[in-house]
């Protein structure tokens, strides 16, 4: 099962793998990015941040698509992670069953403006989790488990100070 859909740019690294991994008992990651998974070398990178017993798939956007319900049906808990909010929305558009997502980290960048300190959007970022929740999906911000998520509308009235 996908016990966790987020956003997170920096994709594998210790916030996911040993907060949200633990907190969820995590057994596999899926990271789904179309640059990542035609890259050899960028896919043993982001294994290297994975400890032993958590099993780390990567697959663009239509080989997520296409394997999503297998992993729904796996019995053991998994993270699903894409860099971006395109990258989400697109998967969301291409499949059934993502019903949560975390936004867990969107970092700043020329023509982000900031919402929290651990999430920058663009107009067009905004436009598609709108969009998202509009289709049902249910989006909040939260950077680790043990912090308070940040529902959407509270998220896109912040100016930065939350």
């Amino acid at each position: 099962m996908i016990a966790l859909y987020r956003i997170d740019d920096r994709l594998i690294h210790g916030q996911v793998v040993l907060g949200w991994g633990q907190a969820l008992r995590a057994s596999f990651i899926v990271l789904v990015d179309d640059a990542v998974a035609a890259s050899g070398w960028e896919q043993d990178l982001y294994r290297m941040g994975v400890p032993p017993g958590i099993e780390v798939y990567f697959a663009g956007v239509d080989e997520a698509a296409a394997k999503h319900a297998g992993w729904l049906e796996d019995k053991r808990h998994g993270i699903l992670l894409t860099p971006d909010v395109q990258t989400m929305a697109r998967l969301t558009r291409a499949t059934t069953g993502i019903t949560k997502v975390n936004i867990g980290g969107i970092h700043h960048r020329a023509g982000r403006v900031q919402k929290l300190r651990y999430v920058y959007l663009t107009a067009e970022d905004e436009a598609q989790i709108v969009a998202l929740a509009e289709s049902g999906v249910e989006i909040a911000a939260q950077d680790v488990p043990a912090s308070r998520p940040v529902a959407l509308g509270e998220l896109l009235e912040q100016d930065g100070a939350g």
